[in-house]
């Protein structure tokens, strides 16, 4: 329950949840580009007439059918008839075609994936000023797909998108501010990118000003407003929010200390299995903090976040097993979980806490079973490193 989440942990993050909306966001798009549109062109004499404009070269004709493909609307859903339609408007200079036809190629919706080309169409949306083809140009030149990395021009980019209101290129913005990637560090101008960002109700932006606010970086400390924007996001189901919201009840910041409150909010986030959340929550249960006192619990909350790599709840799982709290005692476990977490604490005064455990805990042991403590752990992070490469 001790620690808030790391001022820049969206930095990593951010690329992930990137990631997890790609597939999403054709449909999004494309839905809001031509709602009136394809409602009226999905009747069949109004299709049939749509069809037979694309067929005659007219460019809205042809986007708005390869549209209606792409969202299954009127017609039986087929990417390789969106993507066809959309090159088709495409060479003729529409914007709109362009992006979507970028987001065919990086996706490999309906053509094979290949980012040159998906570099290629949202270069030409974005020279004419296509704010989401700006922001997805930018977002290829931070990752290096089908553009040689290069973090300036993905800031330069992302500031095009970002001038012209496109809420998640202002939180890119922001971040590459205040982390100082592409750009020089300006924890003010990253505030004031987020704050726009978050005004529009971007729920990382949120959280992210809510750290801003509470670490007083481009803006003076402020508790209860890092307290406002962690609920905004919070509310909107973002973890690191929910995580950094419970800390605060915790430690009475910016509002009044509230142990249930704090275990609420932990409880949201670790349901979304983020670890340090988990940890907290087991310290909430082991601790009877804001939660009827429940070690069996504590213990189930400290396995899912050990079992993702956390370090503090390995050494806690393993301090249960030791004292058998919560679970059967078992040495050999209580080994194995806190040599561990001597090998993965974030700080030389953990790593020296959980070792000298660790060799209290050997003593206890035979050889043999010493040797399978050890083995057991060498085994557990073998398998979490080859899941860490999938």
């Amino acid at each position: 329950m001790r620690k808030l989440a790391a001022v820049f942990a969206l930095v990593l993050a951010t690329g992930v949840a990137a990631g997890r909306v790609r597939a999403d966001a054709t449909q999004a798009t494309t839905q809001a580009t031509t709602h009136a549109a394809t409602q009226a062109a999905t009747k069949p004499d109004k299709l049939a007439e749509l069809r037979a404009r694309a067929e005659k070269g007219d460019a809205v004709a042809q986007l708005n059918l390869g549209l209606l493909y792409a969202i299954g609307q009127g017609v039986a859903k087929d990417y390789e008839q969106a993507a066809l339609w959309y090159f088709e408007a495409a060479v003729q200079g529409m914007a709109t075609a362009q992006l979507n036809l970028g987001w065919c190629y990086a996706l490999g919706q309906g053509v094979a994936q290949d980012f040159v080309q998906a570099a290629s169409w949202y270069r030409k949306a974005a020279g004419q000023g296509e704010p989401t083809a700006q922001l997805k140009l930018g977002a290829l030149y931070a990752s290096g797909d089908g553009v040689p990395q290069d973090e300036a021009e993905a800031v330069a980019w992302y500031r095009k998108a970002a001038e012209q209101g496109e809420a998640t290129a202002q939180f890119k913005l922001g971040m590459a501010l205040a982390n100082g990637r592409g750009v020089p560090r300006d924890a003010a101008e990253a505030v004031s990118w987020l704050r726009k960002s978050a005004e529009q109700e971007k729920p990382a932006a949120q959280f992210m000003l809510g750290v801003m606010y509470e670490r007083g970086l481009g803006v003076a400390q402020f508790y209860a407003e890092a307290v406002a924007w962690y609920l905004k996001a919070a509310e909107q189901g973002d973890a690191a929010a929910q995580l950094n919201l419970g800390a605060m009840f915790e430690q009475g910041l910016g509002l009044r200390k509230d142990l249930v409150q704090a275990a609420v909010w932990y409880r949201k986030a670790a349901d979304q299995g983020d670890p340090r959340a988990q940890s907290n929550l087991g310290f909430a249960y082991a601790s009877g903090q804001g939660v009827t006192r429940d070690l069996a619990q504590a213990a189930a909350w400290y396995r899912k976040a050990a079992e993702q790599g956390h370090a503090t709840a390995q050494f806690d799982l393993g301090s249960m097993y030791a004292n058998g709290q919560g679970v059967l005692r078992d040495d050999v476990e209580a080994h194995k979980w806190v040599n561990l977490a001597a090998s993965r604490a974030a700080t030389a005064d953990d790593r020296a806490q959980f070792a000298r455990t660790r060799d209290d805990l050997a003593k206890r042991l035979t050889p043999t079973d010493l040797d399978e403590a050890r083995k057991r752990a060498r085994d557990w992070a073998d398998a979490f490193e080859r899941a860490s490469k999938k």
